[in-house]
């Protein structure tokens, strides 16, 4: 059986922006991760928002925002509904990217996109899967079967093959990584052998990748030159992903005494640094084998970093003394804390920035890369101050109404004893003590109140709140000491300050306001681009689509000249289907030229007459072909073009012969003559009955003849017979 495979692709074709594609085989809709961009590109959003109610479910292959940044907004904003499948890493570190996401942009913005209850909500909806692990769809996906598979490229990264109906086999694989790295295995090329389709991410076809060994040697003679000459290394990285690479290998640099580098401090800076070392220490099994058989022989935890110091703020960073190096996120520089850090460290000669990532086009990080430093930038400077002096008093007042209008609301939710539906009550507020007055005290309906006085003034007993030796408690006291960071940035949002106000008013958050500049940044810092991304090049990629033998393949995610390598490569190793689609092209991926997908509607499927034929169900078809209907498309229309529908060809349609649908044996119709207590012997290459009287053969052609006298036992045969087919 043939599927219907179609691919829709909202983003992430065509050019480098982050994938998120619909996938539907048959009935059935996946979506293929859902990422989003460093600038939170709304274009694709609304396309998503058409499919979201038809999506049965989610795939997704990375933890990174890339790959899962949209995620949260479609759940929380779009009403994303159905299951989502992912590995357990994914599930953790996916959690962390976009805590420290969402905590990087509030710490300079308003930012309202999603929520952190957005994010616990979609995270809670991940069905966590292990590597090889295959799952079952339900309903509309009947016979669709899911596997992860490693990927390589990020902890718990996946390459999906989605099994279809027949012999279809579907490889989805955005980014991946067959060579073996210090905290992962490479991708297993071998498990995606003689796929009918590869969604291949083409980003690094035209990309000539640097050896290992000169990357490292590169890196550490940046770090150790920098070091020595009184500066500081910032390592641009992001917040769980390509970070655990580099925090071990470096580790490991500081644990070599000749290195000379334990003088120095060693960072990792971001909102959830202690939660990302802690689940690292915990997901060892997802790692490579050296790392695991390390773990199970001496029970030394890879992860158990003693040279890396955690941070969370920029003031714990400023406060270490010395020449150090800080791996800090993002590695755009669009926000966080590398952002924070380039500001401060770019204007200065002795200090390095190195940059670990190609992102995405028109990034400053992208910027860096291609034009190089030394120049002078404008850059939009945001940051989040502490309100003073006007602004200050106007936040309190507002808080003291806000307060007021609580305790009054409090106040007039005191419920009346009596049931009646007509009875009404007026309450005068006066100072801070509620006065109910009944604007009718007469009883209405057919029944007595029970009320029968008013309610008297209600108390407000103020306490003094005071600990057990009786000393009174100052929440002042407890308050931390440091409230903004060198810079004047609030950070870690403490309590506010004491202030004069009510005895039972709190401050539930820092008064503050986001502002934004526009500063002249002269970039003196060395800039090193050291490719850490953890991807195939270019050559390793072809060589794996040579390797893999696709029947047809989709380059996905990749510019003009990386995808006429690809295309270029693909015919000469003569692969039948090659696609190339723009963002928001819908290839047609079927295997099958001839298939065609039909509604049938109801007054055709009413006069439909189904006859069992083994456990399947067979039925008679006379219908006419006929075009879609027109009508106004809505917003919650899907992006499918309305497919033909059969109808009902009516009484006047010509009658069709009798079919006889099954392959009868006759041993097995012998066996069924015996239950029947009649007996039956094979004679001549017939089945005789009755003492010779009836006689069963088969034919040349396949079909079988019944021969014999006409009598009860002849019929009796015959009706059994037509028992062994299903006749339509």
């Amino acid at each position: 059986m043939t599927s219907i495979i179609k691919l829709h692709c909202l983003s992430g074709a065509g050019d480098e922006s982050p994938p998120c594609y619909v996938l539907q085989v048959d009935e059935f809709k996946f979506l293929l991760d859902c990422g989003w961009d460093e600038k939170f590109d709304m274009d694709f959003i609304k396309e998503l928002k058409r499919h979201v109610n038809n999506i049965d479910a989610v795939l997704l292959s990375h933890s990174d925002p890339l790959h899962l940044g949209a995620l949260p907004y479609a759940v929380g904003q779009l009403g994303l509904n159905c299951p989502i499948y992912a590995t357990l890493p994914v599930y953790k570190m996916g959690q962390m990217f976009m805590y420290d996401l969402y905590q990087s942009y509030r710490n300079v913005s308003d930012f309202d996109l999603f929520t952190l209850d957005d994010v616990d909500t979609a995270f809670d909806k991940i069905i966590q899967l292990k590597y090889n692990q295959s799952i079952d769809m339900k309903g509309k996906g009947l016979g669709l079967r899911i596997t992860p598979l490693a990927a390589g490229h990020l902890l718990g990264g996946t390459v999906w093959r989605i099994a279809a109906p027949g012999e279809e086999d579907i490889i989805y694989a955005p980014d991946f990584n067959h060579k073996k790295e210090r905290h992962l295995n490479g991708c297993e090329i071998e498990k995606i052998m003689r796929p009918s389709l590869l969604l291949l991410g083409a980003m690094n076809a035209d990309y000539v990748q640097q050896r290992r060994r000169l990357r490292d040697e590169k890196l550490m003679t940046t770090i150790l030159t920098t070091l020595r000459g009184g500066g500081s290394v910032l390592v641009c990285t992001d917040t769980a992903g390509r970070v655990l690479e580099l925090a071990h290998m470096l580790d490991q640099l500081w644990r070599n005494k000749d290195s000379g580098l334990v003088a120095y401090s060693l960072l990792l800076l971001s909102n959830v640094s202690y939660n990302v070392v802690e689940f690292a220490k915990s997901q060892i099994e997802w790692m490579s084998d050296k790392l695991t058989r390390a773990f199970e022989g001496a029970r030394s935890n890879p992860f158990a970093l003693r040279h890396l110091q955690l941070c969370h703020s920029i003031g714990e960073v400023t406060r270490t003394p010395g020449p150090k190096v800080v791996l800090a996120s993002f590695p755009d520089l669009e926000t966080g804390f590398a952002r924070d850090l380039f500001l401060l460290w770019a204007p200065h000669p002795q200090n390095s920035i190195v940059l670990t990532a190609r992102t995405s086009p028109g990034t400053l990080a992208r910027d860096l890369i291609e034009k190089g430093g030394d120049r002078t930038l404008e850059l939009a400077v945001r940051r989040r101050v502490r309100l003073e002096g006007p602004e200050l008093e106007e936040f309190l007042q507002q808080q003291r109404l806000k307060v007021n209008n609580t305790v009054k609301e409090e106040a007039g939710g005191i419920s009346s004893d009596s049931e009646s539906d007509s009875e009404l009550e007026m309450w005068v507020v006066t100072g801070r003590h509620d006065i109910p007055v009944r604007s009718d005290s007469r009883p209405s309906g057919c029944f007595k109140t029970n009320k029968r006085h008013h309610a008297m003034y209600p108390c407000h007993e103020e306490r003094t709140r005071a600990d057990d030796y009786g000393e009174v408690i100052k929440p002042e006291d407890y308050r931390l000491a440091e409230v903004v960071d060198a810079e004047g940035e609030i950070r870690d949002v403490p309590p506010a300050p004491p202030q004069k106000q009510e005895p039972e008013e709190e401050m539930t958050e820092i008064p503050s306001k986001c502002v934004s500049s526009v500063r002249q940044v002269v970039i003196r810092a060395s800039i090193q681009y050291i490719e850490l991304e953890g991807r195939c090049d270019g050559e390793s990629l072809l060589r794996v689509v040579a390797h893999a033998k696709p029947r047809g393949i989709i380059g996905l995610r990749a510019g003009v000249s990386a995808l006429n390598t690809l295309k270029k490569h693909c015919e000469g190793e003569g692969i039948e289907k090659i696609f190339m689609p723009n963002r928001g092209e819908t290839i047609d991926a079927t295997t099958e030229s001839h298939i065609y997908q039909v509604k049938l509607t109801d007054s055709l499927m009413c006069g439909v007459t189904w006859r069992n034929a083994g456990d399947a169900e067979l039925a008679w078809l006379s219908a006419v072909i006929t075009a879609p209907r027109a009508r106004e498309p809505t917003a919650e229309d899907a992006a499918d073009d309305e497919m033909i529908s059969l109808e009902s060809a009516g009484p006047t349609s010509t009658p069709h012969a009798a079919s006889f649908i099954n392959s009868v044996r006759l041993s097995e119709l012998r066996a069924a003559l015996a239950r029947l207590g009649l007996n039956a012997e094979f004679s001549g290459g017939a089945l005789e009955c009755c003492n010779g009287t009836i006689a069963i053969r088969r034919l040349e052609n396949g079909r079988v003849a019944l021969e014999g006298v006409l009598s009860e036992e002849y019929y009796k045969v015959r009706e059994l017979l037509y028992d062994q087919f299903a006749i339509v």
